[in-house]
């Protein structure tokens, strides 16, 4: 059972509250037209440092003694954990280092460095990010705030659904993206607490589908090599997060890149909002028709919108498209 609870999150979303936005949470009757359901979409793409992740950055950093607090935070992170730890630790003072994969999008690197966070590079892959992270620990003394897999970011990242769930009343379901499995934990402890009706749906790309796999073989699959766009999503699960979904979600939706793709464009032009490809992987099976939301009240949470122009044209583009699946 998880020693995550309702209160938890209630708690952080209170801590939170001097830094974090109140995202808005959009609706369109064009695209419930278009899709057959009643859509609330969560812009956690509007988000301080443009992603969820300041969240639970932030209540992880809240909750340190002062006496850990300076001695700076550490994580590794393709990219938005990154960005809102760094931005967290210049809000408290703090030095920030972030150990980040070599194929990283630039948009995402260059922003840890404008947070003021120090950038380590690694090679794309879970052991390198690792091992380098507990060498930059040792040389610095740095606390390291895991991205997913630590009870406040997890705590954190719940406030987003229950932000939703307020302004948008009871729910079908929650569709959330899956990486570390961090923000789809703490939606489902959020919706048990404040919408118990809710089924939480994870989404997750096909070509790092460790989740799904997880979730089916009841054992947490570690050991993969992820090919997908979505490069937020490239994440293993966490001991701590496999817990909570093996516990309380039920389904979990594999998308394609190409879906992928079109969901991004989906919510450009009905919304008129950019997501990354992470965002998107839980806005694609609206599209696909692989859920049943005819009719039903369906709450999306838009992970994020960390994506340069020249990659956002570069998808959308069928003529110029390069698909780079790096492994990490």
């Amino acid at each position: 059972m998880s020693t995550i609870t309702y209160a938890d999150i209630v708690s952080a979303r209170e801590r939170i509250a001097p830094y974090a936005i109140k995202t808005p949470v959009l609706v369109s009757s064009e695209l419930d037209g278009t899709l057959g359901g009643r859509i609330f979409f969560k812009c956690e793409n509007l988000q301080r440092t443009g992603s969820f992740k300041f969240r639970g950055a932030t209540n992880a950093l809240s909750s340190l003694s002062p006496e850990k607090r300076a001695r700076g935070v550490l994580a590794h992170s393709s990219g938005n954990h990154g960005q809102a730890l760094a931005e967290g630790a210049q809000l408290f003072g703090i030095p920030a280092y972030i150990v980040v994969p070599e194929d990283a999008p630039a948009v995402k690197i260059e922003a840890i460095k404008a947070y003021g966070g120090e950038v380590i590079p690694c090679a794309p892959n879970q052991r390198s990010r690792e091992e380098t992270a507990a060498g930059v620990g040792k040389r610095t003394g740095a606390v390291m705030i895991d991205s997913h897999d630590d009870p406040h970011v997890i705590a954190g990242q719940g406030t987003a659904a229950l932000e939703l769930i307020e302004e948008a009343g009871p729910l079908d379901m929650i569709l959330v993206p899956v990486g570390g499995g961090g923000l789809i934990s703490g939606t489902a402890i959020a919706a048990h607490g404040a919408s118990p009706g809710t089924e939480v749906i994870g989404c997750e790309p096909a070509g790092a589908d460790d989740a799904y796999r997880s979730l089916a073989e009841g054992r947490r699959i570690t050991n993969f090599t992820p090919r997908t766009i979505a490069d937020g999503l490239r994440t293993p699960l966490g001991e701590l997060t496999f817990s909570i979904i093996e516990e309380r979600i039920e389904t979990i939706v594999r998308v394609e890149d190409e879906e992928t793709i079109g969901a991004i464009r989906l919510i450009l032009e009905g919304l008129k909002v950019v997501i990354e490809p992470s965002a998107a992987v839980a806005v694609a099976p609206l599209l696909s028709g692989s859920l049943p939301i005819e009719g039903k009240r369906v709450g999306v949470i838009l992970s994020g919108g960390n994506i340069g122009a020249e990659a956002l044209t570069r998808l959308l583009d069928p003529d110029n498209r390069r698909h780079q699946h790096p492994a990490g």
